[in-house]
């Protein structure tokens, strides 16, 4: 059945407490070095103003291991929010407490109130431990709104565990809802030919969906540090390369039962270490390997080339990992190049993960993408499964 969504919620003259993903990368003085996931949320965010509702965000940023840490507070979200909205923004002492509470009672409509960060608390992560925890988020509001996409898969109290507080009222904001769309369309109809690509560092963690997307892609194009299980699957030498032995087998496993559907890497470049300094050498897989000493780090010209080819084909695109230690200027050509290449295909393209997105903001191609996904994790379950643990837990849509 299909979830509620924000526009069916009687906004005007409510407090509506609302989860965003405001988990922003920040830099060295504590500023946020990227907005993306904030911008994501500011349509729901707006439309709640504009309904003339009173709004209470939470959110997450960073791992601060279930204790205050001041280098982690939201107050340098809100100032980017503040911002970006052109409205000033309350900041609670805590996400809980009577404190925040009395805050969120004189909570006006089209005021909005930042709740602190939700892992400053262990109940956040473990809300079997203290299920008073979701309890007492619920309490300062009359409707809740899940936005937070990249926090979708986990059963967090703030994410899934709250949501059974708010019978009926618990609805899709319209990040998540384009996420549903794009990410479900993409398995269900996508345009053919559809093509996925998957980089990243480890094959462990994209096991699932590597078996998903074999099923339901025509072709599945693996670069980045995953790579380099499959490549000494096949028997070429790897050097120093990451790699997860424990996985070979599987990966010659895929790799039999695949046909030509995986495409690895023809070339890379390789180094004694991931620096900027280290000599570079190409290998070409048709005439040697990697020598011991020596790890691969970015795809090499004859991989854009036959990749850049591959995606020149498709309609549909799906994009998960960066195929290269993108960071690093000179070993970011491959991530680069094919990003600037995909904005420029006649094709819905679909793009998501957090280092993914740096990268595309680096290539300054995040507007000729059709979708640029906000979670990088949620983003692979979701492909895995069709569906997300906190997406099912919203309210059902009227008939």
């Amino acid at each position: 059945m299909a979830k509620l969504f924000i526009k069916e919620l009687p906004v005007k003259g409510k407090k509506v407490l609302m989860r965003v993903d405001f988990n922003v990368p920040l830099d060295g003085d504590g500023n946020v070095a990227d907005a993306t996931r904030i911008e994501a949320a500011l349509p729901s965010i707006q439309y709640v103003i504009d309904q003339g509702g009173a709004l209470i965000l939470m959110s997450h940023l960073g791992r601060p291991r279930s204790e205050v840490n001041p280098e982690l507070s939201l107050t340098s979200v809100a100032k980017i929010l503040e911002a970006l909205i052109n409205c000033p923004i309350k900041i609670a002492p805590n996400c809980v407490g009577e404190a925040v509470s009395d805050m969120a009672a004189s909570l006006k409509p089209g005021e909005i109130l930042l709740l602190e960060n939700l892992r400053f608390h262990r109940a956040e992560t473990h809300p079997d431990e203290d299920p008073d925890f979701a309890k007492q988020l619920a309490r300062l509001a009359d409707l809740y709104v899940n936005d937070a996409f990249g926090t979708a898969h986990r059963k967090h109290s703030s994410t899934y565990t709250i949501s059974q507080y708010f019978p009926g009222k618990a609805a899709a904001g319209f990040l998540l809802q384009k996420e549903i769309h794009f990410l479900g369309q993409s398995l269900q109809n996508p345009k053919r030919p559809f093509y996925a690509m998957l980089g990243g560092a480890k094959i462990s963690t994209k096991i699932g969906v590597v078996k998903t997307l074999l099923e339901e892609a025509d072709h599945l194009l693996i670069g980045g540090g995953m790579a380099y299980t499959f490549l000494k699957a096949l028997g070429i030498g790897i050097g120093n390369s990451i790699v997860e032995p424990e996985f070979l087998n599987l990966a010659k496993e895929l790799l039999e039962i695949s046909g030509d559907k995986i495409v690895l890497p023809l070339d890379i470049l390789a180094a004694q270490e991931c620096s900027e300094e280290a000599p570079i050498k190409l290998i070409d897989f048709s005439e040697s390997e990697i020598p011991e000493g020596y790890g691969g780090f970015d795809i090499g010209p004859k991989t854009i080339e036959k990749f850049s080819q591959l995606l020149g084909e498709a309609k549909t695109i799906v994009w998960n990992g960066p195929v290269g230690v993108y960071e690093l200027d000179r070993f970011a050509k491959g991530t680069h190049t094919l990003a600037a290449h995909l904005g420029s295909l006649d094709a819905v393209t679909i793009i998501g993960g957090g280092d993914l997105i740096a990268a595309l903001n680096q290539a300054d191609v995040n507007e000729k993408i059709s979708h640029v996904s906000t979670g990088g994790g949620a983003m692979l379950e979701y492909l895995e499964h069709g569906t997300l643990p906190c997406i099912e837990a919203l309210s059902e849509a009227d008939a």
